[in-house]
């Protein structure tokens, strides 16, 4: 799942990305959560049949805990309105956001508010399930309120408008939305171009916010290479927005538009001119920065203990690639057998124009046919949905990523794995789109499919829509480590049934994680700088150079401390894997494991293994 979708979903917006990590349970132990009937074991019983989720009735404690929600939900319509109108909040599609002086403060007081009003709904709930929905919400809003304290306290308000604005508008302007929704799309392109009262254009809020915050003393400045990445790919992001309304034949956009076009073609002048000169040449966020990133994308590990588990993975995985691509190299009769050559070797092996999607929708059933045959997790009866990505989704979103379905009110629409054809060009060399080779070859469609599509993240997303989970367990628990550990996770299921090659490509994935774990926090600490880094993946995980330049990117000011999140959310969810199967011994069933992981939500790995023990271990029958 890439950051603009993962940061879609999560409530507070951090450094580019976004968290929402459940905290501590509640004394009680919640009541039991919806669970799909176990399965027979048999691969040619009927799979789920996907059904809306409003036209189902849910279990009243599911209903009382969304009424709950409801009060962060209004913040959120407040404060983040394009967010809300992704995951469902229909009311708050017109809405856009406001970077207006003072905001933050506003925030923190609503944010407040909620709190207390939480607080006292908590304290007199007697059902053990609504309770610790109740806490997941306060511990959100909570988040919420450090998150912003934090950012004023240390850094500048700086906002990439022409990122914001194409995700406001192309999440509106999107098959899966009805045409009565895509309407709106006109007003919020007008009020992003101030051309309604009361409205100031997007654009001079956020600079003139910027210019005020740069005079601040001791507020950190944006990182340079941050700006340089921007001002490279924003003229190709502001071409799609104007792609998205001819496509959807959104009438009256043409005059706002090209308003627009020229407030986000000054603003990127501005920061040119006046803003980059005293951008920092660093990167690095300030120590307290940096771990709330952590814990708030889930990883409660310090560095100090996350990058030697990390490092001793990656040696490890360097030893069983170098093991299996023996076996690859002498198959397909190439000169040597280095990982590193035999990769390079399957990345030759291109998949061309319009063989590319066939490719992946003929991966993805035969994945499916594994997941039944070997009662893997249970499937959805409807297919899966899968694309090639837009020049303009490239630029923003330059990795294999799922885009997560509607999650409140949905009314059919589904999740869709993307897959971009190329990716940013290096600063400095323009707007220009690379190719890349590490997404489309033949080996690579494997892993990638079980990670993005299934068992991965569209059936993560799907259960919580065909499953009725409650809100706070599908929206305000999520963080990335738990959504990219059982992407992680999805691709080690599937691993066993993949040919040889495919394996390869497999662990040279896991092995891309194990990097992410130790080059991020060594990267925020100074003992590796950006070039080193770039050379490191390049060489010894054999990424292409724009996948291991958007990687770094990554790192150090897309969403820092965020990719450690699948090496460490992988690793909880193994190890709570191996626990549960050495205690059940031959009670252990992986279908119905898996299906009850699924219908927990999206929790944090300290309340999903508190809810794997309390209602899935005992109550499995003795074989």
């Amino acid at each position: 799942m890439d950051l603009r979708a993962l940061r879609t979903f999560l409530l507070i917006p951090l450094f580019g990305a976004a968290c929402a990590r459940g905290a501590p349970p509640p004394a009680a132990g919640p009541a039991p959560l919806p669970s799909p009937a176990p399965s027979a074991a048999a691969s040619t019983a009927p799979a789920a049949r996907s059904t809306p989720a409003a036209a189902r009735r849910l279990p009243a404690w599911v209903e009382r805990s969304n009424e709950h929600a409801k009060v962060l939900l209004d913040v959120l319509v407040r404060f983040s309105p394009e967010r809300a109108g992704y995951l469902g909040v229909e009311r708050a599609d017109r809405e856009i956001s406001d970077l207006s002086p003072g905001v933050e403060a506003q925030k923190r007081a609503a944010y407040r508010a909620a709190i207390v009003e939480l607080q006292k709904r908590r304290e007199t709930e007697k059902d053990p399930a609504v309770a610790e929905d109740l806490q997941i919400l306060l511990d959100a809003a909570d988040r919420a309120v450090r998150s912003s304290e934090l950012e004023e306290k240390h850094s500048v308000t700086y906002v990439n408008v022409t990122g914001l604005v194409f995700e406001g508008i192309s999440n509106l302007l999107d098959d899966r939305v009805p045409p009565a929704r895509r309407a709106a799309a006109r007003t919020r392109l007008r009020r992003y171009a101030g051309m309604e009262a009361g409205y100031v254009p997007i654009a001079e809020q956020a600079m003139s916010r910027l210019l005020q915050d740069l005079e601040k003393p001791g507020l950190l400045a944006p990182p340079r290479m941050e700006i340089e990445r921007h001002l490279a790919t924003n003229a190709r992001v502001r071409e799609g927005i104007g792609e998205l309304f001819r496509k959807y034949g959104i009438s009256g956009h043409d005059e706002p538009l090209a308003a627009l076009d020229r407030q986000l073609e000054a603003y990127d002048a501005a920061l040119r001119d006046d803003v980059l000169p005293r951008a920092r040449t660093d990167f690095a966020l300030p120590r307290p920065l940096y771990a709330f990133a952590l814990e708030s994308h889930g990883v409660d590990l310090p560095p100090a203990e996350l990058t030697p588990l990390a490092h001793a993975a990656f040696e490890d995985l360097t030893a069983q690639m170098q093991e299996l691509s023996v076996s690859v190299a002498r198959a397909r009769k190439l000169p040597g057998s280095d990982y590193r050559d035999v990769l390079r070797a399957l990345k030759k092996e291109q998949l061309v124009g319009e063989a590319i999607l066939p490719h992946y929708e003929a991966r993805l059933a035969q994945i499916e046919d594994i997941i039944r045959k070997e009662r893997l997790v249970t499937l959805p009866e409807r297919p899966a949905r899968i694309r090639l990505g837009t020049a303009a989704e490239s630029a923003e979103s330059p990795a294999p990523h799922m885009r997560p379905p509607r999650l409140i009110g949905n009314q059919g629409e589904e999740g869709e794995f993307v897959l971009p054809l190329s990716l940013p060009g290096p600063p400095g060399a323009g707007d220009e789109l690379q190719k890349v080779d590490d997404f489309t070859h033949a080996a690579a469609s494997w892993t990638l499919t079980a990670h993005e599509a299934r068992p991965g993240h569209e059936l993560q997303f799907a259960s919580l829509v065909e499953r009725g989970v409650s809100i706070a367990r599908a929206v305000f628990a999520m963080n990335s480590a738990n959504v990219e550990g059982w992407g992680v996770y999805s691709e080690a299921l599937v691993f066993p049934f993949m040919p040889p090659d495919g394996q390869l490509v497999s662990l040279q994935y896991r092995l891309l994680r194990a990097a992410r774990a130790f080059l991020d926090p060594e990267l925020q600490a100074g003992k590796i700088t950006p070039a080193a880094a770039r050379a490191f993946l390049e060489q010894e995980v054999v990424l292409s150079a724009p996948f291991a330049q958007s990687e770094v990117e990554r790192y150090t000011f897309r969403a820092p401390g965020q990719a450690t999140s699948y090496f460490y959310g992988f690793t909880r969810l193994m190890e709570l894997r191996a626990e549960v199967e050495s205690m059940m011994g031959p009670r252990f069933d992986a279908q119905r494991f898996h299906d009850f992981v699924l219908a927990q939500g999206i929790l944090p790995p300290k309340l999903l293994r508190k809810a794997v023990f309390e209602r899935f271990v005992e109550a499995q029958p003795e074989r």
